[in-house]
């Protein structure tokens, strides 16, 4: 009799379990079902419609180029914050860009991104953010007059922006999110060089950016059709890291470990749990051989951020005129966009975005010991808050590119792995919330000598 009690108090308590699994993981499902491929395929039209959205195009007209371009995406923003009773702080960000003949901004030029911010409820100066690219090109980077369609550079990406804050305007967060239209991209990452230096000069606190370019493809130039798979570009580690850092990482390990490089893991495990359909490609490398985007700036400024986009390319349909030449037809217009496939990457991010938003700050300060031991021990400072539920210390081979193993340690800021060589694996630690949402890993950053 005590068996079979014990029995069904071990099956009532998993069974408690389960369901409450099951409602923290509800809610993720829910946004993937809100993301409407309709809604997109309209934004794109509309931005399409603007003829070209070059930067230095005409900012007067109502009907054409990028000026009406940004005041349409700063109105649809504006459309959602007073559907969700002014959830969203609409904002333009401005800066001048002085004129050089040697660069693609030859005369002085004004840069206009658009942003909306959701705050945080309990971490307002902790930031998640999602990015697109206002604006469009054609063969000549200078051609600003030219009919430049750009609906999949990247009208597909600033529509994704635009959707995923509808849905996502439905909640609350702990920390701000933010949907930014960025401008100057074509130009030489204008806006998100500005966006990055206010971000510095405010103190914002960045837990990474995921910047949405080109996600609306899926007919590449090789000839594979595919929509089931994305990638995802990341840095290794990051390049304001100090001589020092460098250093220390020759004998400590950490070559693929960078912020970065953790946020795009953090977005695998996100999509491979919540949208298995999906075949989320991790690349090691900031972008495309030799290219950029805008997730670059951000980068450069010291904060995590990748680049979401689909697998396939076609260059055809890339800072093309729209032309037809040996029965080949150029040009990024609207008929090489798969609204669908658009809307499973805006999802993807969706999902992202919130479990960043609602999981509890991840550690910080976490550091490791173990050299010529039988064990490794991790320590690291806590923050306090309600919604934690503790830690969860993550380990890897070491030429593993995900996380393999892990264990849950409760509210604790220390923990010996017993048996756990330091020498055989990587290891890192994250912050878990009671629903069992988790922050981003953590890779060590110091070293110490356990008592």
């Amino acid at each position: 009799m005590k068996l079979l009690s014990t029995l069904s108090t071990v099956l009532i308590s998993f069974s408690l379990s389960a369901q409450s699994a099951g409602s923290g993981d509800q809610k993720y499902y829910d946004i993937i079902n809100a993301v409407s491929a309709d809604r997109i395929q309209k934004d794109i039209e509309k931005l399409v419609s603007f003829g070209t959205r070059h930067t230095l195009s005409d900012t007067v007209s109502q009907t054409t180029g990028i000026g009406a371009a940004r005041r349409w995406i700063k109105s649809e923003f504006n459309k959602i914050s007073k559907d969700c009773k002014g959830c969203l702080e609409v904002s333009y960000l401005r800066n001048i860009v002085k004129g050089d003949p040697k660069t693609r901004i030859q005369k002085d030029a004004e840069i206009v991104s658009v942003m909306a911010v959701k705050k945080g409820t309990k971490y307002p100066n902790r930031y998640i953010i999602m990015s697109g690219d206002i604006d469009s090109r054609v063969s000549d980077p200078l051609n600003s007059t030219s009919e430049s369609p750009g609906a999949n550079d990247n009208a597909s990406g600033m529509a994704g922006t635009i959707e995923a804050a509808r849905v996502l305007s439905k909640y609350d967060f702990e920390s701000s999110i933010i949907f930014v239209g960025l401008a100057g991209e074509e130009q030489g990452l204008y806006g998100g060089k500005y966006m990055a230096e206010v971000a510095k000069e405010k103190g914002w606190e960045i837990i990474g950016v995921l910047n949405n370019d080109m996600i609306g493809n899926i007919e590449g130039v090789n000839g594979v059709i595919d929509n089931r798979s994305f990638r995802i570009f990341s840095e290794p580690t990051p390049v304001t890291e100090t001589e020092q850092e460098r250093g220390r990482r020759r004998f400590y390990g950490g070559e693929v470990d960078g912020i970065s490089r953790q946020l795009a893991r953090y977005v695998h495990k996100m999509t491979s749990k919540y949208m298995p359909e999906m075949n989320p490609k991790m690349i090691y490398r900031l972008d495309r051989f030799g290219r950029g985007g805008h997730h670059r700036p951000f980068n450069d400024a010291g904060f995590a951020g990748i680049r979401i986009m689909e697998t396939n390319e076609n260059y055809n349909r890339q800072h093309q005129d729209i032309r037809e030449e040996n029965g080949i037809k150029y040009g990024d217009v609207i008929s090489g966009v798969n609204f669908d496939y658009a809307a499973k990457l805006t999802a993807v991010n969706a999902i992202n975005l919130a479990g960043l938003a609602w999981a509890p700050p991840a550690p910080t300060k976490v550091e490791i010991a173990g050299v010529v031991a039988p064990s490794t021990s991790l320590k690291w400072e806590t923050v306090e808050d309600d919604n934690l539920a503790g830690y969860r210390i993550y380990w890897r081979d070491t030429t593993e590119p995900q996380w393999q193993y892990s264990r849950f340690v409760g509210k604790v800021n220390e923990f010996l792995l017993e048996g756990i060589v330091i020498d055989n694996y990587l290891f890192g630690v994250a912050a878990v919330a009671k629903d069992g949402t988790e922050s981003q890993v953590v890779f060590p950053s110091g070293v110490y000598r356990r008592e």
